[in-house]
């Protein structure tokens, strides 16, 4: 069988291929994981942005290759995760570019896009490094255009395409010394040769294997080493200690003030941490980087637009897990500052730690945490600075109390709601001393009005108002505004009482006992009642409140 020429039908069952394979073998490339930290989530993450690429492929079939190349790169880039998952976009939104407007491709026209997707790459990554995904990637291509000079035959192409890439493969230990030292491959390049794998397989109309072929985890894994590939890195060796990801959604206003320069952004974040990759288009940058004040550099995405689809992972912790050595942590040296904020539902806690908190303490309304279980918050946070958050009215003084028997300089910064923490964990600055960020935080916690959705537990009359039990209460900053047996139309009461003229976001936490349909129908009536309202949304997951609100 010879194929001449590559159209959108056959390249959708090349991406669909190897995106199987991927998923097929995820868990055995996060084995191979030890550079440059130990996040070891290599496979996971380009499983998870090689199916969003596949999902938005199917929903966007064409017999046309360009088509199909930018539905593939604009999934890849929504789903991106981690350093590979990132790097993986770009290779394919280059790739993807390098298609031009064309239906079908030849070989030179397939060589030398790969060959601009891997420029792509290298371009996104501000300190590339040979012996990773980006090295087999170029190997790769390299070998496509020396190929395509004398082959027409789309198959052979790619077939030996995926030779060179498992030879490259083999090679990254000689260029990067702790493969080496593991005795490993690098777990990016294992996956870019995974995906090609499933491409040479669905030109072929072959079944796909059950692992990834010739070079077998097994060999990849020396057998001498029965610790984890993560014993060779101590914990007080990680310099920016969170791994940080987050999307920058553009708005017009904020451009036209602050114009939008990929390379400046890159620059200027670069300062702040490593592993950083910045890419973006039309719409959003996303942003992976390594950090140690997540909420700094979150700060920076904002001078853009919306932040969207944050994450946040502190890698120390992640590390002590992975060698199962507790006294590295005691022994970890104290960092200059730490945040403590107290919230309930797991939302709000993915929430608040990828702003930045280092410890959050499971608690509020009816849970209210004791002095010693926020004196021991502190503690753990293992900071000569610690910053404590307590949204909630009830647990201020145990706050205070818990600032006073602990080892390091504690501010409490009053908030008493959940969208005050949030407003407060975004006004922290690094660099200021610790009265300067308590005055600062406290003044954003101001500028934050709070709504809350809940049911009454009993009959009761207050501020002039009749509430049957099991009702809704729509509640303002403490005070109750509105109450109805309908649960929507108490939120409508509630929001036409607290959105005014001059407000301009509106972020609605949703509680565990919302659906997704009713979250739908809220925002639908925010965003036709109220036209300057720019509404974000999150899963908060949190109890009791069926909705917390935040307006600014």
């Amino acid at each position: 069988m010879t194929l001449r020429t590559l159209d959108g039908a056959m390249f959708a069952q090349m991406v669909l291929s190897g995106a199987h394979h991927l998923s097929n073998n995820a868990d055995k490339i996060d084995a191979l994981n030890v550079f440059p930290v130990p996040d070891g989530d290599t496979g996971t993450n380009m499983n998870l942005s090689m199916t969003s690429g596949a999902n938005e492929t199917k929903q966007n079939a064409s017999e046309s290759i360009s088509d199909v190349g930018s539905a593939f790169a604009k999934g890849l880039l929504m789903g991106a995760r981690g350093n590979s998952g990132v790097i993986l976009s770009q290779i394919f939104r280059g790739f993807s570019k390098g298609l031009g407007n064309n239906k079908a491709i030849t070989t030179k026209e397939f060589a030398s896009a790969l060959d601009n997707g891997v420029k792509t790459a290298y371009k996104a990554v501000m300190k590339p490094v040979e012996g990773t995904i980006l090295t087999v990637a170029k190997d790769a291509a390299n070998h496509a255009l020396s190929v395509a000079e004398t082959e027409e035959d789309i198959i052979n192409l790619m077939d030996r395409t995926l030779a060179e890439a498992k030879a490259s493969l083999k090679r990254t230990p000689d260029l990067l010394p702790v493969l080496k030292e593991v005795g490993v491959v690098d777990s990016g390049g294992q996956g870019l040769v995974t995906i090609y794998e499933g491409f040479v397989t669905a030109l072929k109309g072959e079944a796909l294997p059950e692992s990834s072929s010739d070079v077998t985890m097994d060999d990849m894994i020396s057998a001498e080493h029965h610790k984890s590939a993560q014993d060779f890195m101590n914990t007080e060796d990680i310099e920016f200690g969170y791994c940080t990801e987050f999307m920058v959604k553009f708005e017009a206003d904020k451009l036209n003030e602050t114009p939008f320069d990929e390379q400046a952004f890159r620059e200027q974040l670069s300062e702040h941490g490593d592993s950083l990759l910045v890419v973006s288009d039309d719409d959003v940058v996303k942003v992976h980087i390594h950090a140690e004040y997540p909420g700094t550099v979150m700060t920076l995405g904002q001078k853009y637009g919306s932040l969207i689809n944050m994450k946040i992972e502190n890698m120390r912790e992640q590390h002590t897990a992975i060698v199962g050595n507790k006294k590295k942590a005691v022994k970890q040296k104290k960092s200059d500052y730490a945040i403590v904020t107290v919230g309930m539902g797991s939302g709000i806690k993915s929430l608040f730690e990828s702003l930045g908190a280092s410890v959050v303490i499971e608690g509020g309304q009816t849970m209210n945490p004791s002095t010693q279980d926020i004196a021991d918050a502190i503690d753990q946070a293992h900071a000569h600075k610690v910053i404590v958050l307590p949204n909630n009215k009830n647990i201020v003084m145990a706050a205070e109390q818990a600032g006073e028997l602990v080892d390091a300089e504690v501010a409490v910064v009053p908030t008493t709601s959940i969208p005050q923490g949030i407003g407060a964990m975004l006004a922290f600055h690094p660099e200021a001393d610790l009265q300067s960020n308590r005055n600062d935080m406290l003044d954003a916690a101001g500028a934050v009005k709070t709504g809350q959705v809940t049911y009454a537990v009993r009959d009761t009359q207050i501020d002039g108002m009749t509430i049957e039990k099991d009702h809704f209460m729509g509640i303002a900053d403490g005070k109750i505004k509105a109450t109805n047996k309908s649960k929507f139309d108490t939120v409508k009461a509630l929001l036409d009482d607290i959105i005014t003229d001059e407000d301009e976001i509106l972020t609605i936490l949703q509680g565990e006992d919302t659906s997704d349909s009713e979250m739908d129908e809220l925002v639908s009536y925010v965003e036709e009642t109220f036209d300057d309202i720019e509404v974000e949304r999150h899963k908060g997951d949190q109890p009791i409140y069926s909705y917390i609100f935040s307006v600014e």
